[in-house]
């Protein structure tokens, strides 16, 4: 008797506290028959710091956290960067880790002013600053990674978008949104990409 007590308290202890296998597939899907089809990232191409053309194969079999921010940002964008550097630096040494930030403010943001930014943070090839189209990329923001980016000439920097980090799996799918401005959500993040690394 004492044994089943044992091993039930264990089951409950143990098995309450485990962290979830699997992270779950975020947006609205398409049922199919029996087939449920999650949104993807749609189809992208920016050009980098380094004058580079960036694409969804860019990051073939890999997982990545994508951002919205802009050099000119005088309030979220500081401790947005500040926070997905601390990711960073947990997985800088691992290739399958990379980070996508799109600049909402192309005009400004050019490709040697973000060449000067990324090199001002000692990052590595893994983290891309992208440029582009400035309705290509409000455009993918609100559609594709269903945050906010579009210009407010009342708001500081002339800017408005979401301050969220985006965690992408090599298939294309929204796997987390977490908070930019918050410790406790970048912890989250870090935790989250070990799962997903492990799927």
């Amino acid at each position: 008797m004492k044994k089943i007590i044992w091993l039930l308290f264990l089951l409950i202890t143990f098995g309450c506290s485990q962290k979830p296998d699997r992270l779950p597939y975020l947006g609205n899907p398409i049922i199919k028959v029996n087939d449920t089809i999650y949104p993807t990232i749609m189809d992208f191409s920016f050009i980098n710091q380094d004058s580079v053309v960036i694409t969804n194969k860019t990051f073939e079999s890999k997982i990545y956290i994508a951002d919205f921010i802009f050099l000119s940002c005088p309030t979220i964008c500081p401790k947005m960067n500040f926070e997905l550097n601390k990711v960073y630096e947990v997985y800088k040494n691992n290739p399958k880790v990379n980070y996508l930030s799109h600049t909402i403010d192309p005009e400004r943001d050019s490709t040697s002013r973000l060449k000067d930014f990324k090199s001002s943070l000692s990052l590595n090839e893994n983290w891309h600053f992208v440029t582009g189209n400035k309705d290509s990329i409000f455009n993918i923001a609100t559609k594709s990674y269903f945050t906010t980016a579009y210009p407010d000439e009342n708001e500081p920097g002339g800017l408005v978008h979401g301050g969220g980090f985006l965690l992408v799996d090599k298939n294309k799918h929204i796997r987390g949104v977490y908070d930019g401005t918050n410790p406790e959500e970048t912890k989250r993040l870090i935790n989250d990409i070990k799962i997903l690394l492990d799927e």
